[in-house]
């Protein structure tokens, strides 16, 4: 079984600890976060808390990919991480990511990053309507999404649960998790526009975003309102049709 571990410099004096960590990762001590398609783990090294997550083994045809064509999931995290904090974009610090292969075979992978003490995710302003502060907070979100896209920054996965939310002051600090799926370059109107439309279907939510977006671009509000609502609507459609897809691939399957 082949192996790669790329520790971030700083992090350098904790190599052994993490890969040991890593080795026996299903039996090594950590409070379960997640455990659904991937898994992630809140381990310890050196006495400090790390998120750990465990990227499931892919199909055999992205067994194959990941192999010989293309990087991993985990370790476009780690480099992903990297290009966003150079830009002055929060996402909890990379320290390391590791990958097990055949000759032929990609395998299991993980990717190490500082977690973040979050207040809350951005999921929370959608099923909260009363959530203190809650306007200000969106639009805070807007403008953080701004400055990514102003950096030359597409992410993908721009979902309720991709952003993690943490008060200082009277300020709240955005954090981007899940970052493996993500675009670099310049950005038109419609591309930012589309990158909101994966977050919510709540007019309210929308018409905030939309509104602080338009100053900040200057473009008229209900022009981008609008646009906004026409982006959230056709991800919608399109979602479901996936959805609809899926589940006639799946009773196909169990046939």
């Amino acid at each position: 079984m082949g192996k790669k571990l790329v520790v971030h410099p700083t992090y350098s004096h904790l190599t052994k600890v993490i890969e040991n960590a890593l080795e026996d990762f299903e039996t090594s001590k950590g409070k379960l976060l997640w455990n659904e398609r991937n898994t992630i783990k809140v381990m310890q090294f050196d006495g400090k808390e790390y998120a750990v997550k465990y990227f499931r083994v892919p199909h055999l045809v992205n067994q194959l990919m990941y192999r010989f064509f293309r990087p991993s999931k985990a370790e476009r995290s780690y480099v992903h991480t990297r290009k966003l904090l150079e830009q002055n974009i929060n996402a909890p610090f990379p320290l390391a990511y590791f990958e097990k292969t055949t000759a032929l075979l990609f395998k299991d992978s993980f990717f190490v990053s500082e977690l973040v003490a979050s207040d809350l995710t951005y999921r929370e302003l959608i099923h909260d309507t009363n959530y203190p502060d809650r306007v200000e907070i969106l639009k805070q979100f807007t403008r953080f999404t701004f400055a990514m896209h102003e950096a030359g920054i597409e992410f993908l996965d721009h979902s309720p649960g991709n952003t993690l939310i943490k008060k200082e002051g009277d300020r709240y600090q955005f954090y981007l998790v899940d970052v493996n799926r993500m675009r670099f370059g310049t950005l038109n109107l419609q591309q930012r526009v589309d990158n909101f439309a994966r977050l919510t279907t709540d007019p309210a939510m929308i018409r905030v975003m939309a509104y602080e977006y338009a100053a900040l671009v200057d473009t008229n509000q209900e022009t981008l309102f609008l646009m906004m609502e026409q982006a959230v609507a056709a991800f919608q459609k399109k979602f479901q049709r996936r959805k609809q897809w899926k589940r006639k691939y799946k009773f196909w399957k169990s046939k």
